[in-house]
């Protein structure tokens, strides 16, 4: 399926188009067009979109998809306040106007031609904007220089920052764009902007931005709000969610008059102001009520983990002290199977019990720590580990133990030690024929 074509531009379409490209910078055509449809070629919404991208600031007419806000370009009703200069008087005055008029028209024809031609030539350089702080400055120190210090507050910062603080704030933003070179702007500035009633109505009421137009930056405003003659004041306020501009002062306007007509375009739009705070508040005390939802959710959160914390160390502890007691279990099962093994391997090796009517037979009677009384005979010439081995080997014999004879009450060196690594017979023990020796346990020692 083919692509549709795209529609053919008007003439006025193609001159905005221009327009727009001069002012932006811009080099792709196909982007200047996009950008002027989405703004339903409102340039001025759209030059001032371009300034807010390039300032680096989130956008006043086109801000981020997490909260679309569009352009209302139906809605024209702006104030207008045009302040005419006087028409000519008396037959000399007309006179001298109607001759003037063609050689005016002439020129302002010729001098029009002319820019729109060196225009593609030689780009006016104030179209590039390289330091907009820089050009509000340096309009602000020649401002002071040459009519002194008693003035409106003005606003140290690029237009896109004055726009996007007038907006957080909800105050309104009184622009006002100077002609170095018009007849007007001396009188205007030190009889109507100097005035005390004038910086003292706008330092209270309004923030206040300023630059030359003869700068960059102020060049890329005039381009923007595309006033008509100087003095030009602008009036703009956050309204139906968007920077708009709701009044337009042009020309010589005195400070009463400049006093009143401020207060009259405020009192028109204040609804719409105490429409976008009150909104503004709502939202704020949502956002609020969420963030104080949110808290609590994550304090129950914390507890709920702190519970199943202690409830998982409480499992663990009890896992270990069972695996613990298991282990325990299995080496006691260990020592005691390994103990049996012992004794009937010590059993197995012990040496046949000699006959009754052997001379060199020795009978012993051992007693053991349970009461009871075992009896069997040995030889004088074997060790006294015969002995041990075979107490030992028996089921009531404690693990660890000790022989001792009844008198003289002594022990009887059984085991093998570093001093005596081979233990006495029973005869170098000094035992006699017939014996009783005590089993001492040490099991607990």
């Amino acid at each position: 399926m083919a692509a549709p074509e795209e529609q053919e531009l008007s003439q006025a379409q193609t001159e905005k188009l221009l327009q727009f490209q001069d002012l932006t910078g811009l080099e792709s055509m196909e982007q200047c067009r996009r950008t002027l449809e989405q703004h339903n070629w409102n340039i001025e919404a759209a030059v001032q979109d371009r300034l807010n991208e390039q300032e680096g600031v989130p956008s006043v007419f086109n801000p981020p998809p997490a909260r679309p806000l569009q352009v209302n370009t139906t809605d024209h009703r702006v104030y207008s306040y045009i302040v005419s200069r006087p028409h000519p008087r008396g037959l000399l005055g007309w006179s001298y106007y109607l001759m003037m008029l063609p050689i005016r028209f002439t020129y302002c024809t010729l001098l029009d031609a002319f820019r729109f031609a060196l225009r593609f030539i030689r780009p006016d350089p104030r179209g590039r904007v390289t330091d907009p702080v820089g050009d509000v400055m340096s309009f602000i120190h020649s401002f002071q220089e040459k009519y002194g210090r008693s003035h409106p507050v003005f606003y140290q910062g690029t237009y896109s920052q004055a726009l996007n603080d007038a907006k957080r704030e909800l105050r309104y933003l009184l622009v006002y764009l100077h002609g170095d070179d018009h007849q007007d702007t001396d009188e205007f500035c030190r009889t109507t902007l100097c005035s005390e009633e004038v910086l003292t109505f706008i330092n209270t009421r309004m923030l206040f931005w300023a630059c030359s137009t003869s700068k960059p930056e102020g060049y890329r405003v005039s381009q923007a709000l595309r006033e008509n003659t100087h003095p030009f004041l602008a009036m703009i306020m956050l309204k139906d969610r968007k920077m708009t501009v709701v009044g337009r002062l042009e020309g010589l306007i005195q400070p009463e008059d400049l006093v009143n007509q401020l207060t009259f375009i405020m009192e028109a739009n204040q609804t719409y102001l105490m429409s976008e705070r009150l909104e503004r508040e709502e939202r704020n005390q949502t956002q609020v009520l969420r963030q104080q939802q949110d808290e609590a959710y994550l304090v129950s959160l914390r507890a709920d983990q702190e519970k199943d914390r202690k409830k998982r160390e409480e499992q663990e502890q009890k896992r270990q002290e069972e695996e613990k007691a298991r282990q325990s279990i299995l080496a006691e099962e260990r020592r005691r199977r390994t103990l049996e093994e012992e004794k009937e391997r010590k059993s197995e090796c012990l040496p046949p019990e000699p006959p009754l009517d052997d001379p060199d037979s020795v009978k012993i009677v051992f007693k053991l720590p349970n009461d009871t009384r075992v009896e069997r005979r040995f030889l004088f010439s074997q060790s006294l580990t015969v002995i041990h081995d075979f107490l030992f080997s028996l089921k009531e014999t404690p693990e660890k133990f000790q022989i001792l004879t009844n008198f003289p009450r002594r022990v009887l060196p059984c085991l093998p030690t570093e001093e005596r690594p081979n233990p006495p017979t029973l005869m170098e023990a000094g035992l006699s024929r017939s014996e009783v020796l005590f089993v001492q346990d040490l099991t607990d020692d």
